[in-house]
């Protein structure tokens, strides 16, 4: 007598998320966070237990335009999704799973809107096994908005940083471009035990359009609170408060100390990820885990 064994589908979600009501990414035993509530919902659709593996991790009170996780489920269960309908396995679960989340997010927030979710899961596609969200990505871009006069505070807005000192973004500019390329970032890190703390920045850059500083941050990956400390520490440059040369001087001296500054988490949001073509994906994988562990 032979025996089957079950096989398993991996499956991309591409989903965005505010996270206001968020105590970050990942789970934590009673705290309301997205990946336990988007875990909750895959797990009661499929009635098994699903884990994400996600591209990056994001703290508390930090935003996602498009974060991108996968998870893998039994196969024949994500064959039979549709039931009857004419849905695909994709459509039917994008559409069962965002009225779970607002189901959800209607609960868990005081005064929320009829049919409003803080997450939302917009794209979902089988991949193959060698897709890792996490480490096949190339890169990953953050953006963080600046509001620096009071004409341009806007109680409506949750995702902007409300400053009184008009900034130098000139100067925070020269002061970031000197931070481009692969270093050791330490000094602009919460380091973890057993991984590496180098990083190559592609793209630090502030541009200021009506009444707003947007800064931009491209890496190919950020360890815990680099975006934020990056920001906080060109923020004092354009305020005055330091040099061009001190972020620099920050990076060689490889350090956390007194001198930390890590801006505030609800003006960050994670833009956008990068991916190569699928027969990169293991090539990609593997180099990342050698390289950051």
């Amino acid at each position: 007598m032979t025996s089957t064994v079950a096989q398993n589908q991996r499956l991309r979600l591409d989903l965005g998320y505010d996270g206001n009501h968020f105590h970050g990414w990942a789970a934590q035993p009673g705290l309301r966070t997205v990946q336990g509530m988007v875990e909750n919902v895959l797990s009661t659709i499929f009635r098994q237990d699903v884990v994400l593996s996600v591209a990056g991790r994001t703290d508390a009170g930090v935003h996602a335009r498009h974060q991108v996780a996968h998870c893998d489920v039994a196969e024949e269960l994500w064959r039979n999704l549709p039931g009857r309908s004419q849905r695909t396995p994709a459509q039917a679960l994008i559409r069962r799973a965002n009225s779970l989340l607002a189901r959800g997010a209607g609960s868990d927030i005081l005064g929320a809107p009829k049919g409003y979710s803080d997450v939302v899961i917009h794209a979902v596609a089988p991949v193959p096994d060698s897709f890792d969200a996490r480490f096949s990505a190339l890169w990953r871009s953050y953006t963080y908005r600046i509001a620096d006069a009071v004409s341009a505070w806007d109680p409506q807005r949750k995702d902007v940083l409300w400053i009184a000192d008009q900034l130098d973004i000139e100067a925070m500019n020269r002061a970031g471009l000197r931070l481009l390329g692969e270093h050791d970032f330490l000094s602009f890190c919460k380091p973890r035990e057993g991984a590496s703390t180098v990083r190559t920045l592609y793209e630090l850059i502030f541009t200021r359009s009506a009444g707003i500083i947007l800064g931009k941050a491209r890496a190919d990956a950020f360890c815990h609170s680099q975006v934020r400390t990056l920001m906080g520490t060109l923020i004092e440059v354009g305020r005055g408060v330091r040099d061009e040369d001190w972020p620099y001087q920050r990076l060689i001296e490889r350090t956390r100390d007194g001198n930390v500054v890590v801006a505030a988490p609800h003006p960050l949001t994670l833009e956008e990820i990068g991916y190569p073509p699928p027969e990169l994906y293991a090539h990609q994988a593997n180099q990342a885990r050698r390289f950051r562990g």
